[in-house]
């Protein structure tokens, strides 16, 4: 037989045995067909629709001048790299910063892990204007800082320096809570064998931890690239004149109602997005990382404690830093009006719960609903995609890329494009909103599960299947535990980005659901910020009562139960 005929044969038999695979489980292959279908109907058909309006204009009729006119016209440009700058710079700032939390509180024992652990998770669980607004309560025209303490009037806030702080302050504890589960997974006895070389502790981090911790930083950095990208809110809040794609696209799209134009530059908007996760799958897929196996392993080494005070210091500087940001804000809730009557009251609160009850109560339940779907459906993916072959699997690698990749601002232009018509009419309804939600958020899940499991030997999974136990069972009791932290990630950074959207629905909320970001841009619009700081503050009350409950539900629903099989 020809040589050029053996690898046909080859990847026929390998069908084949896909098929039979699948033929004997049919609940994996239902559940792949479900997840398929999912992707295809919310992702790539968005895609399809965005490229279809930026080959047409207006009337219908194919032309490639939308593209054209992106692509060469010089305002255009300057604001994608405008973009570009700005999300490379924060998002290396906001890994940099990442890393040595997560350092320091999986790898030293760094006193006062809990309190780190507790004030960094502020910004996840806060909406994306509260920073925007405490650094126009400290810096602005008549900010406590400049004003107030230094005497500086007129100061102008607005513009890439505040953007960078805003969104590395923002961003960086996604980033952490990526990279804390890879350091905290390393087995120590790789670090012990080259301290027992007479490796130094430095040379120890830099030659072994730091580089089996690379899929973890990779993640994080692309993870905070494409939020600062796809960042909406900061920039129209506190931008300026600086202009980036995402505010761009929205003022064409609802400014000069001009869609084909906005898809164009969507497109455009995820060139860097996707070219940067292309690198990253490269990279990580031309490596091994595996540190967890399925022999005895001991305690996660204590390393560096000489560098214990430096870390501290660093730590405790932006732990400082983020409680002056949130404290100026709650304080500002009370404030009569900021800047000239001090007086304490809770009439802003009072206004806030008439303006934006049924807002707030209506994105908690969307997100209560939107928040498990996302973390299932993206330790699935993550799964499947990781550990089994089966035809179509390499749609649904590039449909979940896709996810991770496309900008919030892109994914919805996308569907309202998408669903604005038969036969899927979604637009105006909870289902869109939904799907939105979960689509936009799943990255985060798939991101950390595949990370995880790139650490975890298969042959733990392996000798569950030869004790007996059925791929379902192997899976529930034996890999699900083991991506508990990245289970919990992914619906706690679900449940937390549902209810604090912006960008993702920006095109898509309607009278009937209104969402509570909406209405806190609108007190921005009109300059109201003590009520803005009203709302944000119970919001954040309000969502880190969810995320506790979220914590101890995850933790009984994924107790281990290694030892029942």
């Amino acid at each position: 037989m020809p040589e050029q005929g053996k690898p046909l044969l080859k990847r026929r038999s390998t069908t084949l045995q896909e098929m039979r695979m699948l033929i004997r489980q049919p609940v994996l292959s239902i559940t792949i067909l479900l997840i398929l279908t999912s992707l295809v109907i919310f992702i790539l058909f968005p895609l399809y629709k965005i490229a279809k309006l930026s080959l047409t204009d207006q009337a219908g009729h194919l032309t490639v001048a939308n593209l054209i006119n992106v692509f060469t016209s010089l305002s255009y440009r300057i604001t994608f790299f405008n973009s570009l700058k700005l999300a490379i710079t924060v998002a290396f700032l906001a890994t940099f910063v990442a890393y040595i939390f997560a350092y320091a509180l999986n790898r030293t024992d760094l006193p006062g892990k809990k309190f780190f652990n507790l004030i960094i998770q502020l910004p996840i669980v806060s909406p994306p204007f509260i920073l925007a607004l405490a650094v126009i309560f400290l810096f602005g025209r008549q900010g406590l800082i400049t004003r107030g303490l230094l005497g500086i009037k007129n100061h102008n806030v607005y513009g890439m320096h505040s953007l960078i702080l805003i969104q590395v302050i923002s961003y960086f504890p996604v980033a952490f809570m990526t990279l804390s589960g890879i350091l905290g997974a390393i087995d120590s006895s790789v670090e012990d064998a080259a301290l027992n070389a007479g490796a130094s502790n430095w040379h120890t981090f830099r030659t072994v931890t730091f580089p089996l911790s690379m899929p973890g930083v990779i993640s994080a950095f692309l993870l905070t690239f494409v939020q600062s990208l796809e960042d909406f809110s900061n920039p129209a809040v506190i931008g300026g004149d600086y202009a980036v794609l995402a505010t761009e696209a929205y003022r064409i799209i609802t400014g000069l109602y001009d869609f084909n134009g906005g898809a164009a530059l969507a497109l455009m908007l995820m060139l860097p997005t996707v070219c940067a996760f292309m690198l990253q799958r490269y990279w990580l897929g031309h490596k091994s990382f595996v540190t967890v196996t399925g022999k005895p392993t001991q305690k996660t080494r204590r390393m560096n404690n000489g560098a214990i005070p430096p870390l501290l210091l660093f730590c405790s500087v932006v732990v400082l830093f983020i409680l002056l940001l949130y404290g100026t804000v709650f304080v500002g809730a009370f404030c009569k009006t900021w800047g000239v009557d001090y007086t304490l009251g809770f009439s802003h609160f009072k206004y806030v719960w008439g303006y934006g009850k049924d807002a707030l109560r209506k994105s908690l339940t969307l997100a209560c609903i939107a928040a498990p779907i996302t973390g299932i459906l993206g330790i699935g993916i993550a799964y499947l995609t990781s550990r089994k072959r089966f035809p179509g699997r390499g749609i649904m690698k590039v449909s979940s890329l896709l996810t991770f990749a496309i900008p919030g601002t892109v994914l919805g232009i996308g569907y309202i494009s998408a669903f604005n018509t038969k036969p899927i009419l979604l637009t105006g309804t909870a289902t869109i909103l939904i799907a939105a939600f979960v689509f936009r958020n799943i990255s985060v899940a798939i991101e950390s599960g595949s990370s995880t499991l790139l650490q975890i030997d298969q042959s733990i999974e392996e000798a569950s299947t030869i004790l007996g136990a059925s791929a379902g069972t192997t899976f529930r009791r034996i890999t699900l535990p083991l991506l508990k932290q990245p289970f919990f990630t992914g619906i706690v950074f679900s449940f937390v980005r549902s209810v604090t959207a912006v960008s993702t629905v920006v095109f898509l909320v309607s009278p009937k659901w209104p969402l509570a970001t909406s209405k806190i841009f609108g007190l921005f619009e009109i300059s109201k910020y003590s009520d803005a700081a009203a709302f944000v503050t119970l919001m954040i009350v309000v969502i880190l009562i969810a995320i506790a409950v979220i914590n101890f539900a995850v933790n009984i629903i994924l107790k281990p139960r290694i030892h029942k099989i």
